[in-house]
Protein backbone atom coordinates (compact mmCIF):
# COMPACT_ATOMS: atom_id res chain seq x y z
CA UNK A 1 0.00 0.00 0.00
CA UNK A 2 1.22 3.81 -1.21
CA UNK A 3 0.74 6.42 2.09
CA UNK A 4 -0.48 9.60 0.58
CA UNK A 5 1.95 12.25 0.74
CA UNK A 6 2.65 16.00 0.94
CA UNK A 7 5.23 17.48 -0.47
CA UNK A 8 6.57 21.02 1.65
CA UNK A 9 7.43 23.09 -1.66
CA UNK A 10 9.62 25.92 -1.50
CA UNK A 11 10.23 25.88 -5.41
CA UNK A 12 14.10 25.87 -4.46
CA UNK A 13 16.53 23.25 -4.58
CA UNK A 14 16.62 21.35 -1.64
CA UNK A 15 12.90 20.41 -1.94
CA UNK A 16 12.94 19.82 -5.73
CA UNK A 17 15.53 17.15 -5.11
CA UNK A 18 13.45 15.65 -1.64
CA UNK A 19 10.68 14.92 -4.56
CA UNK A 20 12.99 13.33 -6.72
CA UNK A 21 13.59 10.78 -4.13
CA UNK A 22 10.37 10.31 -3.17
CA UNK A 23 8.71 9.67 -6.50
CA UNK A 24 11.00 7.29 -6.88
CA UNK A 25 10.02 5.25 -3.65
CA UNK A 26 8.15 2.17 -3.72
CA UNK A 27 5.44 3.11 -0.67
CA UNK A 28 5.06 6.99 -1.05
CA UNK A 29 2.63 8.36 -3.45
CA UNK A 30 2.86 12.47 -3.71
CA UNK A 31 -0.44 13.61 -4.14
CA UNK A 32 -0.38 17.21 -2.92
CA UNK A 33 2.24 20.33 -3.11
CA UNK A 34 1.79 23.08 0.04
CA UNK A 35 3.89 26.19 -0.25
CA UNK A 36 3.85 29.52 1.92
CA UNK A 37 3.48 32.32 0.45
CA UNK A 38 3.39 36.10 1.75
CA UNK A 39 -0.02 37.18 0.98
CA UNK A 40 0.68 40.98 0.95
CA UNK A 41 3.14 40.93 -2.14
CA UNK A 42 1.91 37.27 -3.59
CA UNK A 43 5.31 35.75 -3.32
CA UNK A 44 7.27 32.55 -1.98
CA UNK A 45 8.16 33.21 1.71
CA UNK A 46 11.64 33.77 2.34
CA UNK A 47 12.42 33.25 -1.60
CA UNK A 48 10.58 36.32 -3.18
CA UNK A 49 9.50 34.46 -5.99
CA UNK A 50 6.71 35.55 -8.19
CA UNK A 51 3.27 33.41 -7.24
CA UNK A 52 3.18 32.83 -10.62
CA UNK A 53 6.30 31.36 -11.51
CA UNK A 54 5.16 29.27 -8.41
CA UNK A 55 2.18 28.40 -10.37
CA UNK A 56 4.08 27.03 -13.82
CA UNK A 57 6.28 24.95 -11.52
CA UNK A 58 3.42 23.28 -9.86
CA UNK A 59 1.71 22.80 -13.75
CA UNK A 60 5.45 21.49 -14.80
CA UNK A 61 5.24 18.79 -12.39
CA UNK A 62 1.48 17.84 -12.78
CA UNK A 63 0.39 18.42 -9.02
CA UNK A 64 -2.09 20.16 -7.28
CA UNK A 65 -0.28 22.88 -5.19
CA UNK A 66 -1.75 24.34 -1.98
CA UNK A 67 -0.71 27.77 -0.88
CA UNK A 68 -0.79 28.98 2.84
CA UNK A 69 -1.02 32.46 2.74
CA UNK A 70 0.64 34.72 5.85
CA UNK A 71 1.25 38.39 6.60
CA UNK A 72 4.60 39.55 5.83
CA UNK A 73 4.99 39.54 9.55
CA UNK A 74 4.05 36.49 11.62
CA UNK A 75 3.81 35.19 14.87
CA UNK A 76 5.00 31.51 15.77
CA UNK A 77 1.69 31.08 17.43
CA UNK A 78 0.03 32.85 14.54
CA UNK A 79 2.31 30.18 12.27
CA UNK A 80 1.04 27.30 13.56
CA UNK A 81 -2.60 27.97 13.65
CA UNK A 82 -2.55 28.89 10.19
CA UNK A 83 -0.66 25.23 9.18
CA UNK A 84 -2.40 23.68 11.50
CA UNK A 85 -6.21 24.89 9.25
CA UNK A 86 -4.51 24.21 6.14
CA UNK A 87 -3.26 20.41 7.17
CA UNK A 88 -5.85 19.46 8.82
CA UNK A 89 -8.44 18.91 5.86
CA UNK A 90 -5.50 17.28 3.83
CA UNK A 91 -5.04 14.98 6.49
CA UNK A 92 -8.63 14.23 6.49
CA UNK A 93 -8.49 13.44 2.34
CA UNK A 94 -5.74 10.60 3.44
CA UNK A 95 -2.46 12.06 3.70
CA UNK A 96 -0.19 10.30 5.61
CA UNK A 97 3.48 11.85 5.56
CA UNK A 98 5.29 14.92 4.70
CA UNK A 99 8.02 15.21 3.09
CA UNK A 100 10.94 18.66 4.03
CA UNK A 101 14.10 18.81 1.90
CA UNK A 102 15.72 19.76 5.36
CA UNK A 103 19.89 18.57 5.36
CA UNK A 104 21.24 19.18 8.95
CA UNK A 105 19.80 21.12 11.80
CA UNK A 106 18.60 19.11 14.12
CA UNK A 107 16.31 21.35 16.11
CA UNK A 108 14.57 22.39 12.68
CA UNK A 109 14.11 18.65 12.17
CA UNK A 110 12.71 17.91 15.95
CA UNK A 111 10.56 20.83 15.71
CA UNK A 112 9.01 19.99 12.84
CA UNK A 113 8.05 16.73 14.11
CA UNK A 114 6.36 18.07 17.26
CA UNK A 115 4.50 19.82 15.28
CA UNK A 116 3.30 17.07 13.16
CA UNK A 117 2.38 14.83 15.76
CA UNK A 118 -0.62 15.38 17.06
CA UNK A 119 -2.43 16.00 13.70
CA UNK A 120 -1.31 12.20 12.85
CA UNK A 121 1.63 12.93 10.00
CA UNK A 122 4.95 11.14 9.57
CA UNK A 123 7.65 13.70 8.60
CA UNK A 124 9.95 12.25 5.51
CA UNK A 125 13.50 13.89 5.13
CA UNK A 126 15.11 12.50 1.82
CA UNK A 127 18.40 14.86 2.07
CA UNK A 128 18.82 14.00 6.05
CA UNK A 129 22.58 14.12 6.91
CA UNK A 130 23.94 14.08 3.13
CA UNK A 131 26.88 16.00 2.52
CA UNK A 132 26.04 19.19 0.98
CA UNK A 133 28.72 19.32 -2.37
CA UNK A 134 27.41 15.36 -2.19
CA UNK A 135 23.48 16.51 -2.73
CA UNK A 136 25.18 19.79 -5.36
CA UNK A 137 26.54 17.01 -7.32
CA UNK A 138 23.34 14.58 -8.06
CA UNK A 139 21.21 17.94 -8.23
CA UNK A 140 23.43 18.28 -11.02
CA UNK A 141 23.86 15.51 -12.57
CA UNK A 142 20.33 14.64 -12.95
CA UNK A 143 19.52 17.87 -15.25
CA UNK A 144 18.23 20.22 -12.42
CA UNK A 145 18.76 23.89 -12.94
CA UNK A 146 18.43 26.57 -10.30
CA UNK A 147 18.97 30.12 -10.01
CA UNK A 148 19.44 31.94 -6.48
CA UNK A 149 16.83 34.36 -5.90
CA UNK A 150 17.29 35.38 -2.44
CA UNK A 151 20.90 36.22 0.08
CA UNK A 152 21.00 37.04 3.48
CA UNK A 153 22.92 40.38 3.35
CA UNK A 154 25.08 39.65 6.66
CA UNK A 155 26.82 36.52 5.55
CA UNK A 156 27.06 37.21 1.66
CA UNK A 157 27.22 40.31 -0.74
CA UNK A 158 24.68 41.21 -3.49
CA UNK A 159 26.46 39.72 -6.30
CA UNK A 160 25.71 36.37 -5.38
CA UNK A 161 22.10 37.01 -5.63
CA UNK A 162 20.60 36.68 -9.06
CA UNK A 163 23.57 33.59 -10.26
CA UNK A 164 22.91 30.64 -11.32
CA UNK A 165 24.27 27.81 -8.47
CA UNK A 166 26.86 25.67 -10.84
CA UNK A 167 30.05 24.53 -9.82
CA UNK A 168 31.11 28.45 -10.11
CA UNK A 169 28.85 29.81 -7.63
CA UNK A 170 29.87 27.33 -5.23
CA UNK A 171 33.92 27.93 -5.93
CA UNK A 172 33.14 31.33 -5.17
CA UNK A 173 31.54 30.87 -1.98
CA UNK A 174 33.60 31.61 1.08
CA UNK A 175 35.04 28.75 3.39
CA UNK A 176 32.55 29.25 6.03
CA UNK A 177 29.04 28.97 4.13
CA UNK A 178 27.42 25.87 3.78
CA UNK A 179 27.38 25.12 -0.08
CA UNK A 180 23.44 24.57 -0.27
CA UNK A 181 23.26 27.22 2.26
CA UNK A 182 21.29 25.45 4.81
CA UNK A 183 21.65 27.78 7.22
CA UNK A 184 19.75 30.38 5.48
CA UNK A 185 22.49 31.56 3.19
CA UNK A 186 20.81 31.93 0.34
CA UNK A 187 17.34 30.92 -1.33
CA UNK A 188 17.09 29.46 -5.13
CA UNK A 189 14.26 28.86 -8.07
CA UNK A 190 14.23 25.65 -9.83
CA UNK A 191 13.46 26.38 -13.64
CA UNK A 192 14.51 23.11 -14.88
CA UNK A 193 13.80 19.38 -13.36
CA UNK A 194 13.70 15.78 -14.96
CA UNK A 195 9.82 16.00 -13.96
CA UNK A 196 9.04 19.20 -14.99
CA UNK A 197 6.79 18.98 -18.35
CA UNK A 198 8.72 22.49 -19.86
CA UNK A 199 11.81 23.94 -18.16
CA UNK A 200 10.25 27.26 -16.41
CA UNK A 201 10.77 30.65 -18.52
CA UNK A 202 11.65 33.76 -17.25
CA UNK A 203 13.63 36.90 -17.51
CA UNK A 204 16.45 38.24 -14.31
CA UNK A 205 14.52 41.78 -13.15
CA UNK A 206 16.00 43.94 -10.54
CA UNK A 207 17.84 42.91 -7.01
CA UNK A 208 16.40 44.90 -3.76
CA UNK A 209 17.75 44.98 -0.66
CA UNK A 210 15.36 44.94 2.04
CA UNK A 211 15.88 45.10 5.93
CA UNK A 212 13.84 43.44 8.39
CA UNK A 213 13.42 43.91 12.02
CA UNK A 214 12.53 41.38 14.43
CA UNK A 215 12.41 40.27 18.15
CA UNK A 216 13.82 36.50 19.49
CA UNK A 217 11.87 34.42 22.00
CA UNK A 218 14.41 35.99 24.68
CA UNK A 219 13.75 39.68 23.58
CA UNK A 220 16.82 40.32 21.53
CA UNK A 221 16.66 42.35 19.10
CA UNK A 222 17.92 41.59 15.51
CA UNK A 223 18.31 43.16 12.42
CA UNK A 224 18.62 41.06 9.14
CA UNK A 225 19.27 42.44 5.52
CA UNK A 226 18.42 40.67 2.61
CA UNK A 227 18.97 40.84 -1.22
CA UNK A 228 16.28 39.40 -3.84
CA UNK A 229 16.51 39.32 -7.57
CA UNK A 230 13.35 39.53 -9.60
CA UNK A 231 12.47 36.82 -11.53
CA UNK A 232 9.97 37.69 -14.18
CA UNK A 233 7.77 35.10 -16.54
CA UNK A 234 7.91 35.85 -20.07
CA UNK A 235 4.86 38.31 -21.66
CA UNK A 236 2.15 36.34 -22.91
CA UNK A 237 2.32 36.47 -26.92
CA UNK A 238 -0.59 38.47 -28.40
Amino acid sequence: MKHKTLMNWSGGKDSALSLYHVLQHPTMDVTQLLTTVNEAYGRVSMHGVREELLDQQAQALGLPLVKLRLPETVSMEEYHHRMAETLTPLVASGITHSVFGDIFLEDLRQHREERLRPLGLTGVFPLWKRASLELLNEFWTNGFQTIVVSVNGDVLDKSFCGRVLDADFVKDLPSHIDPCGENGEFHTFVFDAPYFSEPIRFQIGETVEKTYHYTTAEGTAITTTYFFTDLVPPMPIQ
